[in-house]
């Protein structure tokens, strides 16, 4: 069978063409003949001994070592799935999975698919997902490199924690399992290594019942490099994160720092400071007033993605959002740019004002930028607001 998509829009009639089963295992495989047997193997012992109806897939990635002919062998499902990616084979290998459940792990034998009794247990239970926690089960020596170990997946775990208040303690774990309903409900996006993150934040987002079980992580047994690569795929995790969170990509840190900016510029409006010895005046007033600018694009950018998001199914609704944009509609944002605009264009004609009392002479910079810098900066901000309000209200429409 040959998948050229991931999409699992015909899931539902590939099942109904069969009998079905309580689980399906899904091994995503790229030249693994090394390993590829014993996991099978390991598989179908763990299903006889916990007397499961379950079929073994192999989604395979283009291997050229002979890992198919293995497959089936004994008597595994291969799928063939043309586009390359971690994400893309094991989206292409669940779509034809036929299991109420389905347990996914990787084929270097690095993992031990003879123990999974805990995953079966907990999704019988009623979990959405159970994911494996390698740092609880244990690590054996040489499994998992220091900088993975000690640093990448602890870094990024703590990061998807915090941006996402997971319960999850092992993000990146390729060990879990989910049944086939919650799985077609996250509708996953990505198709490389950043897949097993964003099944974690939508899992979470989505308010789904999520668990973790013990997994032992061995070292893999295969004699050649492993197809991840540290620093090229830890990028693209962190990306990730980022992307999925606008609130602290862009929020968070565009609110500190137009509050820092406008308490800056209040501070200097009457006059030069003084801290330890060093005199901070209308330049750093200037700064100050850049810092506002840049923040309110940054808190502007936070509202643009979220809504953006959530128009294309990669957010869940957000109830709080829906809060704030019934009360700030096109009309509100149009009265306050205007405002603020009318502000500056006052505060600019004073500022000419004051120079035609000195016959449009030269100007003791300490005092006219002092009306300048804020008039400036109210123009900036009440012409964003007005452009940023029309955005939105694009975006707004579309969504409905």
């Amino acid at each position: 069978m040959a998948i050229e998509t991931t999409n699992l829009a015909n899931a539902p009639e590939l099942a109904s063409t069969n009998r079905d089963l309580e689980l399906s295992i899904v091994m995503p495989c790229l030249n693994e003949a090394e390993t590829l047997a014993t996991c099978i193997k390991k598989a179908q012992q763990s299903l006889r001994e916990h007397n499961v109806e379950a079929e073994i897939i192999v989604a395979d990635n283009g291997s050229t070592d002979g890992s198919q002919e293995i497959a089936r062998a004994l008597g595994a499902c291969v799928v063939d799935i043309s586009a390359k990616g971690y994400g893309n084979a094991l989206m292409g290998g669940i779509a034809t999975a036929h299991g109420k459940y389905i347990i996914m792990g990787d084929a270097d034998d690095s993992y031990d698919f003879s123990a999974l009794g805990p995953f079966i247990e907990q999704l019988r239970a009623g979990f959405d997902l159970v994911i494996g926690n390698r740092f609880i089960g244990g690590i054996k020596p040489g499994a998992m490199p220091p900088l993975h170990r000690y640093l990448g997946n602890p870094l990024l775990t703590f990061i998807g924690r915090l941006f996402f208040r997971s319960p999850i303690r092992d993000f990146h774990c390729g060990l879990r399992g989910f049944s086939k309903e919650a799985f077609l409900k996250l509708n996953l996006q990505t198709t490389g290594m950043e897949f097993a993150s964003e099944m974690v934040v939508k899992a979470t987002l989505q308010h789904l019942r999520v668990t973790e079980v013990p997994t032992t992580l061995s070292p893999d047994g295969r004699h050649r490099p492993p197809h991840l690569r540290s620093w090229r795929d830890g990028w693209r995790h962190l990306r990730f994160l980022l992307l999925y969170s606008p609130r602290w990509l862009f929020l968070y840190p565009g609110a500190l720092l137009m509050m820092l900016g406008l308490l800056v510029m209040f501070w200097l409006l009457p006059g030069p400071r003084m801290v330890n010895g060093v005199a901070l005046d209308v330049h750093t007033l200037l700064y100050a007033a850049i810092a506002v600018i840049i923040g309110f694009q940054a808190i502007a950018f936070a509202v643009f993605t979220k809504v953006f998001a959530i128009s294309e199914g990669l957010l869940p609704d957000d109830a709080r959002l829906e809060e704030v944009m019934r009360h700030v509609s096109l009309e509100v944002g149009l009265i306050v740019g205007a405002l603020l605009i009318l502000f500056g264009l006052a505060g600019s004609v004073y500022a000419v004002g004051f120079w035609d009392e000195r016959s449009f002479g030269p100007l003791d910079p300490a005092i006219v930028l002092r009306i300048v810098i804020p008039s400036a900066t109210s123009l900036t901000l009440g012409c964003q607001i007005l452009l940023s309000s029309f955005f939105l209200s694009i975006l707004g429409l579309r969504r409905r």
